[in-house]
C-alpha cells in the first residue's frame, strides 16, 4: 500500500526530509474524542511535502512557564522515570522500545516508541512514556515525548497540562510528509489505521536537561549532559566515548524488527 494522497516516496528520499526536522496520567484530561486516522477538513488543508508540524495552540510560548508547579512536578517525575526506568539504551531495549523513523536520519538525537504504551489507556504518565528522547553523541536518554492517544487511538483535545493564568496546552502534531508517513507505517504494523493520515497524534515533549525555549519545547537543548557517555545496557562491541549511537549498533534481533519496519513502499 502506498500513500493515498502523495505520490510514493523513496527511503532515502523520507530520511533526508526528516533529517531536517510526545500519578500524571489524569492531568487535565477532560473530554476527548477519538480519531483513528488524523484525517478531517482542517487538518488536511495544513499539510506538507517537506517535515512541518502545528502547535495545538499558541499556550506553549504565552502560557507555559517552566516555574509553574505543574511543570516543574512533571519535569521532576521524567527526570525520576529517566533515572530509575530507563537510564540507558538497553534499558529502553529491554522495555520494549524500538528506535523511531528518524533514528536512521543524519540527526543528532531521535524517538524511541513504546507500541506498548501508545497501545494502553495512560497519557501523560512519566513511568510509562510513549517516547523516550536519546541522544546520539552520548548514547543518553534526555527527555519523554508523551502522545495523546488511549489504546492507539489519538485523542482530541490532547490533556491540558493546567489552567491557572489560561491554559497551557503544549501539544504540536506533525503535518509534514515524513512525520504522517512514519506514522502511517508504524499504524500498518502496531494499528488498525491503514489510512494516510492528515496529521499525527499530538505529541509533548518533556526534556530532562534545561532549554532556551522551554521544558516543552521542540528542539532538544543544547546541553545535554556532556561526557563521559552512558553505559550502553546492552552488549556490544562500541565504545560510546568513541562513537555516536548508530543503527549498526543495535542488536541483530532488534535490527532486522526496524528494518522491516521502516522499509519503504518499493
Amino acid at each position: 500500500m502506498t500513500p493515498s494522497n502523495d505520490r510514493p516516496v523513496s527511503r532515502r528520499r523520507l530520511l533526508s526530509a526528516l533529517g531536517a526536522t510526545a500519578g500524571f496520567a489524569t492531568v487535565g484530561v477532560g473530554e476527548v474524542r477519538a480519531t483513528r486516522s488524523g484525517r478531517d477538513a482542517e487538518s488536511c488543508t495544513e499539510t506538507t511535502v517537506g517535515p512541518s508540524m502545528v502547535h495545538y495552540n499558541d499556550s506553549i510560548h504565552e502560557v507555559c512557564s517552566d516555574d509553574a508547579p505543574e511543570t516543574v512536578a512533571i519535569r521532576e517525575a521524567v527526570k525520576t522515570s529517566l533515572a530509575d526506568e530507563y537510564p540507558t539504551v538497553g534499558a529502553l531495549i529491554d522495555a520494549g522500545y524500538i528506535p523511531y523513523f528518524d533514528f536512521f536520519a543524519d540527526g543528532s538525537w531521535s524517538h524511541w516508541i513504546n507500541p506498548e504504551f501508545i497501545g494502553d489507556d495512560s497519557m501523560v504518565d512519566p513511568s510509562r512514556p510513549e517516547s523516550v528522547l536519546v541522544d546520539h553523541t552520548w548514547w543518553r536518554p534526555i527527555g519523554v515525548m508523551f502522545m495523546a492517544t488511549v489504546e492507539g487511538e489519538r485523542r482530541d483535545p490532547p490533556p491540558t497540562v493546567y489552567e491557572d493564568d489560561g491554559a497551557c496546552v503544549p501539544w504540536h502534531a506533525h503535518v509534514g510528509l515524513p512525520g504522517r508517513y512514519a506514522w502511517w507505517k508504524y499504524q500498518t504494523v502496531y494499528g488498525d489505521v491503514s489510512e494516510f493520515p492528515c496529521r499525527t497524534p499530538w505529541m509533548m515533549h518533556v526534556w530532562n536537561y534545561p532549554h532556551s525555549e522551554s521544558t516543552y519545547a521542540h528542539a532538544a537543548p543544547e546541553y545535554r549532559g556532556g561526557p563521559p557517555a552512558e553505559d550502553p545496557g546492552f552488549e556490544t562491541d562500541a565504545d560510546p566515548n568513541e562513537e555516536e549511537l548508530a543503527p549498526k549498533h543495535l542488536p541483530a534481533a532488534l535490527s532486522a524488527k526496524v528494518e522491516d519496519l521502516w522499509q519503504s513502499p518499493r
